[in-house]
This record gives C-alpha cells, structure tokens and sequence, in this order.
C-alpha cells in the first residue's frame, strides 16, 4: 500500500523557519521524483522543489529559491524541505508527492500526502 506521511507544519512569524518531513512507504519511496508542493485557500495547487531520488538533483521554484532546501536520506526513505526565512506568502497547505517525472508539475505525480498547514504571521 502506498502511503506518504508528512509533518513539521505549524505557525510561525515572518523570517523564521520550519522543516517538514515526507515519509514514504509502499511503491511510493521507489519513485524517480519526489517534490513538495503547496496550496492556499483559493489558489492552484503549485510545484515548490523537487529531488531526483537516483541522481539527487533538486529543482526550485523561483519563489522559494535561495530559501528552501529539499533533501532526502534514503536509509529512513524520507524527503524533507527545510524552509528558511518564510513569508506570509509562503502560508498554505503543503503536500509531499511522489512521481515518476522530475517535475514541478503536479499532475505529474501519482501519489500525495495529506498535508501539512504552514501558517507564516506578518
């Protein structure tokens, strides 16, 4: 059975940081991508970084560039995002996703996580 389980979201103020976590079991942790995207209220869900799980390269959006880090350790098949001086902008529902595509796009993936609300204060 696949299953990505994320954690790590919660409330904090503008230029603070957060680290989530994505783990993946079932076919999910055998996926070429895995990436980190987000949605907020009223919005398209939109692709923020993902990582090549065979080459470990990693893709950003240009919003988040120089800010987040995703990155994996494939012993605990785990992605995490560390997310660095965050802004109320960044605020909305993350979800961890797994695929086959090293993509930013979302309908590019097969399997989602359930979500994790970041809340970023001014």
């Amino acid at each position: 059975q696949v299953q990505l389980v994320e954690s790590g979201g919660g409330s904090v103020q503008a230029g603070g940081s957060l680290r989530l976590s994505c783990a993946a079991s079932g076919p999910a942790y055998s996926s070429v991508s895995m990436g980190w995207f987000r949605q907020a209220p009223g919005k398209e869900r939109e692709g923020v970084a993902v990582i090549n799980t065979r080459a470990d390269s990693t893709y950003y959006a240009l919003s988040v560039k120089g800010r987040f880090t995703i990155s994996q350790d494939n012993a605990k098949n785990t992605v995490y995002l560390q997310m660095n001086s965050l802004k109320p902008e960044d605020s909305a529902v993350y979800y961890c996703a797994a695929g086959k595509f090293w993509s930013l796009v979302p309908s590019e993936y097969n399997y989602w996580g359930q979500g994790t609300l970041v809340t970023v204060s001014s």
